[in-house]
């Protein structure tokens, strides 16, 4: 019986570490631009081991601007001595599409661990996988996403599409 329960803690305790996230929305005081992302307040979701995401769109007021996607990426205890100024990160689908973003490296030569990435079209994005992301630097960091993360950054991303 002591095992069930234990069992069953560890599932409920799991569920809840890989759940999907709550979207805040706020509108800037001008009310032209409304802003919707993850719920980060306690906790980033969970990309891959050590990388954790936000989700961010800002929509404009107005037919002659559209929408801005954006997806921050954190790696926790990840700073690099490189020997250039900047940085790459780079986020490959599962259709072989390469998102990346350059870092400028802080005055002290260290990477800080965070970068953000802009999503063009998130539609694709969220028919698609984000298979690997990789941080190049004086050696390549992998970060590999499991089928179960994968999962939760699909719903994450229609969520923050979709909330209005």
């Amino acid at each position: 019986m002591k095992k069930l329960l234990a069992i069953l803690v560890f599932l409920i305790a799991g569920s809840q570490v890989n759940a999907q996230a709550k979207v805040l929305t706020s509108v800037n005081d001008a009310g032209d631009v409304a802003t919707y992302e993850l719920d980060c307040s306690v906790k980033f979701q969970i990309l891959a081991k050590g990388l954790r995401y936000n989700i961010t769109r800002h929509e404009f007021k107005g037919e002659e601007m559209k929408n801005s996607y954006r997806l921050m990426l954190v790696m926790d205890g990840f700073y690099s001595k490189t020997l250039n100024n900047e940085m790459t990160i780079s986020a490959v689908l599962s259709d072989g599409t390469v998102l990346k973003a350059k870092k400028v490296i802080e005055d002290d030569g260290f990477f800080d661990g965070a970068c953000t990435l802009r999503i063009k079209d998130p539609k694709a994005l969220s028919e698609l996988n984000i298979d690997k992301v990789i941080v190049h630097a004086d050696k390549d960091v992998v970060y590999v996403l499991s089928a179960q993360n994968k999962a939760v950054f699909k719903k994450n991303l229609l969520a923050v599409m979709n909330a209005k």
